[in-house]
């Protein structure tokens, strides 16, 4: 058989071509026979959450304060002349505590009092004067204008008086006020300035304690202090008092925030009186909070609770069988951190079960696989 010059050109070509193209179409079926890979499921821990049923303890710190405190200060300003206590002195109700320079107060009462000489003298002279003008009206030897003058002098010298009497009143007040008493008996608790010192009206010059009631003030968070009552049964400690317990009574409960922090100032004062427990000192205040009051919050581990620009949020286990289960995410308000973990004020009921480990990666929605095990999770 005889092959032409045309056959002999595309029997050329082609040899060539199929040396290329033989090994691609291997390739390919050797892909086509290896078996796709299997999604990896993202391993999970996970628990059911449950309203305590527990009575809770928290512990607060506070400082201990007489239940009577007065920060004395003098009513008008001057230069200290002396301070007869120190700190610790116990005082009587109307000792002197501290003595201004009276000077220029007692020069202000001599002034108010030639001030009342002179308008008594004014107002005698305006009574004669209104008395001898009212007998000359009376025989017609004065006119009515002159009896209705002098009567208005006598009137406005009488005026006067009283209100240099009010002067001289003020002007002894003053120098009362220069000095200052103990206005109850009680125990200096600091002495706040030296002698020759210039303070001005209303500067604490010291501070007194009173009455052998002791009190403890604490600040607490905006979560727990809805729960705290009036009345409400405390136990107090003090670091300065190891293995003492004393109880103690909540007396008063904030209802505004201190200053620009979100804590609430709560007194609690002690049933009895201890001559060891002294003003300043630190104290532990612990409060039990009951189920009813904490209102069936329920406490979850702080790593199962997600926060994002939308708010905190968990992972609600759904769908679970054969070791996996499709992750929800679920809004939740959150209250006060304790050792227990993180209070959950909504977004969860008793029996539901959340992701506790691997919470990071997740996505609403997400398939995992369920991990009980002690292996570490991504």
């Amino acid at each position: 058989m005889r092959i032409n010059k045309q056959e002999r050109n595309f029997f050329r070509m082609l040899v060539p071509a199929l040396a290329v193209c033989l090994p691609l179409g291997l390739v390919f079926l050797g892909c086509a026979e290896e078996p796709m890979a299997e999604t990896v499921l993202r391993p999970v821990r996970y628990q059911a959450v449950s309203a305590s049923s527990e009575t809770r303890s928290r512990t607060f710190a506070g400082v201990a304060r007489a239940g009577v405190e007065s920060q004395l200060s003098f009513r008008v300003a001057g230069t200290v002349e002396r301070v007869p206590v120190v700190v610790g002195r116990r005082v009587g109700r109307g000792q002197v505590l501290a003595q201004m320079d009276r000077t220029d107060y007692e020069l202000q009462v001599q002034e108010a009092v030639a001030g009342l000489a002179q308008a008594t003298a004014a107002a005698r002279n305006a009574e004669a004067d209104y008395e001898r003008v009212r007998g000359l009206y009376e025989n017609n030897n004065a006119s009515r204008r002159e009896l209705d003058g002098a009567r208005a002098g006598n009137e406005s010298s009488r005026a006067q008086v009283e209100a240099a009497e009010k002067r001289l009143e003020q002007a002894r007040r003053q120098l009362s006020y220069s000095t200052l008493r103990a206005p109850v008996d009680g125990t200096v608790a600091s002495v706040d300035v030296e002698v020759n010192e210039n303070v001005k009206a209303g500067e604490r010059i010291l501070l007194m304690t009173a009455g052998s009631e002791i009190e403890v003030e604490v600040a607490l968070p905006e979560a727990v202090i809805a729960k705290v009552e009036s009345g409400q049964s405390v136990e107090v400690s003090f670091d300065a008092l190891p293995g003492r317990t004393f109880q103690a009574e909540v007396t008063e409960a904030g209802v505004a925030a201190l200053g620009t922090a979100t804590t609430f100032p709560v007194i609690v004062r002690l049933g009895e009186a201890d001559p060891d427990i002294r003003s300043g000192m630190a104290a532990e205040v612990v409060f039990q909070f009951t189920p009813e009051s904490a209102g069936g919050r329920m406490m979850v581990p702080a790593v199962a609770v997600g926060e994002d620009r939308d708010g905190r949020f968990v992972f609600v286990l759904e769908s679970s069988s054969a070791g996996q289960g499709v992750v929800r995410r679920r809004a939740v308000s959150v209250g006060e951190l304790t050792g227990d973990g993180l209070e959950i004020l909504g977004g969860l009921v008793d029996d539901e079960v959340i992701v506790t480990a691997g919470v990071r990666r997740l996505v609403d929605g997400e398939k995992v696989k369920l991990q009980t095990g002690p292996e570490e999770l991504p």
